[in-house]
């Protein structure tokens, strides 16, 4: 799909106030309402945006969120409630985006997709929620850790604050392309055609369509480091350097936006070592950027002190609120 045929995708608006949760926060109250659009169409599939706290006629700083799930698996209501609700209070709109999931889709066309949706935040965002096209921030976990570092030298203009919660810039080293001996990818041993036939589909953008989600699929590629060429079609081993326009480590220069990267110590999924490579780049191209570490932390968090992510959390929220100018008049 050519970049002049992205920017004409079909945008239609969805339900209004679907609700998406039906979980309550800490504080027992009950999650808000998005509103739900379509930002971008590809042949008969649409791929969403969920938009809470829009404010049509306003013009309102965003952070887009991204979710993760290996870009194989997880859909848009997996948003960061701590962020969103922090980021709401602050006067903002958060935008929780869908994109196409490999191996139905592959690498290329989900970075389009990423592409595609800050084009139409840009585009459209201030005339259906309230959005000023000039104060984007981007935040993401695991494989939306990854989207959310890749944006920042993707998107244009370049957003001004980036957040990567347990993300990684590199797609082909040790840790993905061989296999892993870790309990949490070994629980089940789907054979090739198991792990194959729940992504034997059409292409989706939301994995609640797909049947298993693609679960089985994520653990036959970690046992086999087999997840770079399973989500580009790529050998890491004979074609890194097919990776390398879509790996933050690799695009890294003086330009790239104000980061904070958030990692556990002990992740077994997504090795702590991948913000450490990521704020070895930042250092020596001066990129300013924090990293905050958690010690004992596993991919999500679990195990650090609870303290200590709180503190965590707080650092981002007003680091975003800073970056983007929250309270401020554009």
């Amino acid at each position: 799909m050519t970049g002049s045929a992205r920017l004409h995708c079909k945008l239609l608006v969805a339900t209004v106030g679907l609700v998406i949760a039906t979980s309550t926060d800490d504080s027992g109250a009950a999650d808000p309402s998005p509103l739900t659009f379509t930002y971008k169409q590809v042949g008969d599939l649409e791929i969403k945006a969920d938009v809470y706290g829009a404010a049509p006629g306003d013009s309102r700083p965003v952070l887009v969120w991204i979710h993760g799930g290996a870009l194989i698996g997880g859909n848009r209501t997996s948003v960061d409630r701590r962020l969103r609700d922090a980021m709401l209070d602050a006067g903002c709109v958060v935008v929780s985006i869908d994109y196409r999931l490999a191996p139905e889709t592959m690498l290329p066309e989900i970075i389009a997709d990423l592409e595609d949706a800050f084009r139409w935040v840009r585009e459209h965002g201030p005339a259906l929620f309230g959005a000023d096209p000039q104060r984007i921030g981007v935040a993401g976990g695991s494989a939306g850790g990854y989207l959310t570092l890749t944006a920042g030298f993707r998107v244009e203009p370049r957003p001004p604050a980036l957040v990567a919660l347990y993300g990684y810039g590199d797609l082909i080293g040790d840790w993905y392309s061989t296999p892993s001996a870790y309990p949490r990818h070994n629980k089940n041993k789907p054979t090739a055609e198991e792990a194959q036939a729940q992504v034997s589909g059409p292409p989706i953008a939301d994995d609640r369509d797909r049947k298993g989600q693609g679960f089985l699929f994520y653990e036959w590629c970690r046992q086999h480091g087999a997840w770079p060429k399973g989500v580009s079609g790529w050998d890491p081993h004979t074609e890194g350097e097919k990776f390398f326009p879509f790996m933050p480590v690799k695009n890294v220069t003086p330009d790239y936006p104000p980061t904070i990267l958030i990692h556990g110590t002990a992740d077994t999924d997504v090795p702590y070592e991948q913000s450490v490579l990521m704020a070895a780049e930042f250092d020596s191209h001066g990129v300013e950027h924090r990293l905050i570490s958690l010690e004992n932390g596993e991919h999500g968090f679990g195990g650090a002190d609870k303290q200590a992510i709180e503190d965590a959390y707080a650092a981002a929220i007003a680091f975003l609120k800073e970056k983007l100018g929250c309270g401020q008049a554009p």
